[in-house]
């Protein structure tokens, strides 16, 4: 089955039942990964180990390399980059950190259950990440204080770019949404920085289009600060972006789910109100005009 080609899952592979993934396993993968300067391809291999961080310690470098998308040897040469002496050593190694035998079979499930069963895992992943909140804190500080504050979701990201806008607007003075390529795009950021914007939030989903990483390189050259929602670390976007903040898809269906990054951009929310002296000073004043007006059918 075929889209628009927005459905990052065809690319990367979708092994039905190996996209849930242990969020204690990802957690310890992911920092295995952190500091290492890898290639695209590299990059590639790290994010799909990551997503598939329950069955990573069991694959072969064959399976791995299907998966994702790459040649064996590209999988050898990432286990050596990360200092390991092939990837029977890498193998090893995941298996000593991580469970010992692979995680239940979810073969009775069918292709709908599995699908909920991946975004389930993707949250508790989300969840662990969020053991240590300073992140989050730190992005809503930047994001309450740009004025005004743009943020940035085209193609696949559009719509977690309009759902964050509209109920940032609730508090936030100046939300200012970018969602449309092209050089308008280009242009929208500037108007931002001349009104005054320090801050620039992005959502950044599969398949990742090129003006969004194009528009980040640009916001940061025009001196914004950059606060990116992405499927993972390993995303095209993370070397322009100052503050990155993952949250996994899934990519068992034939388009990709984003539960985890939509929830993340709710918790951005929070802590962005948490910042906003006046935040709920603001929402009280809408929730009385919304009486007023009869706005919603109770």
């Amino acid at each position: 089955m075929s889209g628009d080609g927005d459905n990052g899952g065809a690319a990367e592979g979708t092994r039905t039942g190996t996209g849930a993934a242990d969020a204690g396993t990802a957690a310890r993968l992911q920092k295995l990964f952190e500091g290492h300067r890898l290639t695209p391809t590299q990059r590639r291999i790290a994010h799909c180990m990551v997503r598939q961080a329950a069955d990573a310690p069991f694959l072969s470098s064959v399976e791995l390399a299907e998966l994702a998308g790459v040649s064996q040897p590209s999988v050898t040469r990432f286990a050596v980059a990360l200092g390991f002496d092939g990837y029977p050593a890498l193998r090893r190694h995941l298996r000593e950190v991580a469970p010992a035998e692979r995680p239940d079979d979810t073969g009775s499930y069918n292709e709908y259950q599995q699908a909920v069963q991946a975004e389930i895992d993707n949250l508790r992943h989300l969840a662990a990440a969020l053991a240590d909140p300073s992140p989050v804190i730190e992005a809503g500080r930047l994001l309450a204080a740009s004025r005004p504050l743009p943020v940035l979701g085209v193609r696949a990201a559009g719509a977690q770019a309009a759902g964050f806008t509209y109920f940032a607007r609730k508090v936030h003075p100046d939300v200012r949404l970018l969602d449309e390529g092209g050089t308008m795009l280009t242009d929208r950021i500037d108007a931002a920085v001349r009104a005054g914007a320090g801050a620039l939030l992005c959502f950044a989903l599969p398949r990742h289009p090129r003006e969004a990483v194009d528009a980040l390189e640009y916001a940061r050259e025009a001196g914004l600060t950059t606060v990116t929602v992405a499927d993972s670390a390993f995303a095209p976007v993370a070397h322009h972006t100052d503050l990155l903040l993952p949250a996994a898809v899934g990519t068992g269906l034939a388009f990709d789910t984003a539960c985890a990054p939509m929830l993340l951009g709710r918790v951005l929310l929070e802590a962005m109100c948490d910042a906003l002296p006046d935040a709920q000073a603001r929402l009280e004043e809408f929730d009385a005009r919304a009486v007023a007006r009869g706005l919603f059918v109770e």
